[in-house]
Order: structure tokens, then C-alpha cells, then sequence
């Protein structure tokens, strides 16, 4: 029987070898990071060489780069009505790109009718004229904009928009997530105030995330209290296997960026080139600068909840535009924030990229298309 198939990299990744070696060595550890005595003092150098190795990787301070469950609670400490910057007042209101994701468009701490979304173009793409209108009606703002989408895998102009965010005494808050490993990010780079990571996009175990802030932010409150960890940010014992696992996944996923980013890109291509021939199927943010790995796509008459199973019953695995936590398959919020009719919203399927990709999986993605695109769009 053929070996299973997996192109759901942007959902979540295999755990690196390197990663596992890192959480296996840490579950042996008896300390408790906060303890001053030998054992806990072992715990701690752990945690605080992950917290080196992802402040490296991002051109942060350790001391500025905060753990957290996940990137969804990364996204939430982020979204925080009163950061301030060296200069300026705190921020009154959030604008959110009409495409992040459902934890940023749920508004952190910001009261609802606090917040504004900003219109994105046809390919997926902030419209940075819409976001300085927006900044120009009201008080200082927080911004916060992905860095690559999600589903498309369309990059944003993170950097405009950091200029453009500044200018208007706001703060920018980019969620990094889809970027890291993939792209290089920098926050000083970007212009980012405040940047969010989660473990498992990059070969790292699942609930572990990371905020990590500029030099200078002031104002960041606590979502949860009752403990002095993570500099008096984040109460609660640390995840020291999880955050271990995720500094090993960030020093490898780094070190070998230039050549994943390239052999992720001829990949890319070549599925893009082979989806394109059949059944009349176009490509999502097909005309705008996109992470190396990520394809979404649809055809006339397609149902991605029929498709991604058809995927599944051919031994590969790829997901929907957008599913929520039941695993019921969802209309994409970010097709509709792009312009598109629901009934093509609901039929984009995507495939995503990773570093076991090998050209034979394409090959068979591609056999498996071909005959669904044969049977489901003629049926």
C-alpha cells in the first residue's frame, strides 16, 4: 500500500527529529524552572536557551520574547488596548486586516466596537491606502497584519505598512506564524512593534507559541496573572519540554531556510503548473509574491468538502481554504474579504509544502486531481 501523502504543512508540521531529541532530554528533568536550587536551575537554562535561539532568529532581545500556550494566546497578549511605544500615547483602537486569522480578528482585549478591519485588494493583499484612511480618523491605533497569509500564502507589506503605522503614532503587530521558517523575518527589519510565532508551523510540538516584542514597548498586560513568570507576562509554570522542542525546531528550520525556501518554490511550481491544466482550475493570489510552499486553488462547480475528502481517499492529505475547530469544512473568510462569490469561496482547496516534500508526491497529488477533477466536476 503507497505511503500517505502530506501536503497540510501550513496546519501543522511533523516534529523534527532534532526538536523530539530536545523534548526527550528536557522530560527528564525534574526541576521546575522557577526553583533556584540545581534541578530548577537545569529547567531554567533550557527555557532560556530557546528563548535565545527564537530572539536570534528574529533580531529581538531574549529578554523581550515571551512563551506562551500557543499562537492563538501569542495573538491575544498581542492585542492589547494601552501599548505604548518610546514615543506617543497608548493605542484606543485596533485595525485588523480583513484576513488574519480568527484569533486576531476576534480583537484580543479591544472592545468590539473598538475595532476596524482593513480592506484588502482582489489578490489577497492589505490595500495601504484603506489602512491610511483608517488612521487618519481617530486616535493612535494598534495594526495588526500578518505577515503571509494562511490560506493563500499571499506575503503582506508588512514593511509599508510599519511606515505608514508610525507616521500615525500607531503601533504594527504582525503575525509571523506562516513566515517563520519559510521567509526570513526580522522585526527590526519589518518595522514590527509586536510579532507572534507558534512551535508546530516550524517543526517545533504543538502548544508552545511565542510573543515577542520590540525594544521600548510598554503596556503589555497580562491575559494570565497570578505568577511572576516570563518577566511578570505570562503566570503559569513553563511548558520546559515544549519551549525546548521549539528552540531546536527554530535553530534548524533557520539553518536550512535559503535551500528549503528554493526547493519549496520549484515544487510549488511545478504542482501550480500541473493544477492549472486541469478541469479548468485557477490559483488564489496568483499575481503577488507568496510563501514558497502554499497553493490554494479552485475549478468551476468544485466542492472543497468533497474534494479534500477525494484527496484523503487517494492517500493525500490537504485541507480547505478554511476549517474551523470541528473540522467542518467553512466558506474562507479571507476568499470573501478578496471579493469572491461564496460559491467559489467554498470550493478552494489547499495544498501546502514542507521540507520531506518530495517531486513523486507531487507527481501523485497531481494523478489525484486529475481524476477527481474527471469525476467530481462532471458528476
Amino acid at each position: 500500500m503507497p505511503t500517505r501523502v502530506y501536503l497540510d504543512w501550513n496546519a501543522t508540521t511533523p516534529l523534527r527529529p532534532e526538536a523530539r531529541a530536545a523534548m526527550v532530554a528536557a522530560f527528564d528533568l525534574v526541576g521546575n524552572p522557577s526553583s533556584v536550587h540545581a534541578e530548577g536551575r537545569e529547567a531554567r537554562r533550557l527555557v532560556e536557551e530557546a528563548r535565545a535561539e527564537l530572539a536570534l532568529a528574529v533580531g529581538a532581545l531574549p529578554r523581550n520574547v515571551v512563551f506562551t500556550s500557543a499562537g492563538t494566546e501569542a495573538n491575544a497578549l498581542a492585542l492589547s488596548p494601552g501599548l505604548r511605544g518610546p514615543s506617543g500615547g497608548p493605542v484606543e483602537r485596533l485595525l485588523v486586516s480583513a484576513v488574519e486569522h480568527a484569533s486576531v480578528l476576534a480583537g484580543g482585549r479591544f472592545l468590539a466596537d473598538r475595532i476596524g478591519l482593513i480592506r484588502v485588494t482582489r489578490s489577497g493583499v492589505v490595500d495601504l491606502e484603506d489602512l491610511k484612511a483608517r488612521l487618519a480618523n481617530g486616535p493612535p491605533a494598534l495594526v495588526s497584519i500578518m505577515a503571509a497569509n494562511n490560506e493563500t500564502g499571499a506575503l503582506q507589506p508588512v514593511v509599508e505598512a510599519a511606515r505608514i503605522v508610525h507616521e500615525a503614532g500607531g503601533l504594527l503587530h504582525v503575525d509571523a506564524i506562516q513566515a517563520l521558517g519559510k521567509i526570513p523575518f526580522d522585526i527590526k527589519t519589518v518595522g514590527a512593534d509586536l510579532a507572534t510565532f507558534s512551535a508546530h508551523k516550524i517543526g517545533g510540538p504543538k502548544g508552545v507559541g511565542a510573543l515577542v516584542v520590540a525594544e521600548g514597548i510598554l503596556g503589555l498586560e497580562p491575559v494570565l496573572r497570578g505568577g511572576g513568570q516570563e518577566l511578570n507576562r505570562r503566570a503559569g509554570t513553563e511548558n520546559v519540554a515544549g519551549i525546548a522542542g521549539f528552540g531546536a525546531a527554530v535553530k534548524i528550520a533557520l539553518q536550512a531556510l535559503p535551500e528549503h525556501a528554493e526547493r519549496m518554490t520549484t515544487l510549488r511550481i511545478r504542482l501550480e503548473n500541473g493544477i492549472r491544466g486541469i478541469a479548468g482550475a485557477t490559483i488564489f493570489s496568483d499575481g503577488v509574491e507568496r510563501l514558497p510552499n502554499t497553493v490554494l486553488f479552485t475549478a468551476p462547480g468544485l466542492k472543497a468538502e468533497t474534494a479534500v475528502i477525494g484527496f484523503d481517499l487517494e492517500g493525500i492529505a490537504v485541507s480547505s481554504g478554511s476549517a474551523c475547530s470541528s473540522g467542518k469544512v467553512q466558506p474562507s473568510h479571507v476568499l470573501s474579504a478578496m471579493g469572491f462569490d461564496p460559491a467559489v469561496a467554498q470550493g478552494a482547496v489547499r495544498l501546502s509544502l514542507g521540507w520531506s516534500t518530495e517531486p513523486d508526491h507531487i507527481n501523485r497529488a497531481l494523478e489525484a486531481w486529475r481524476k477527481l477533477g474527471n469525476t467530481l466536476l462532471k458528476s
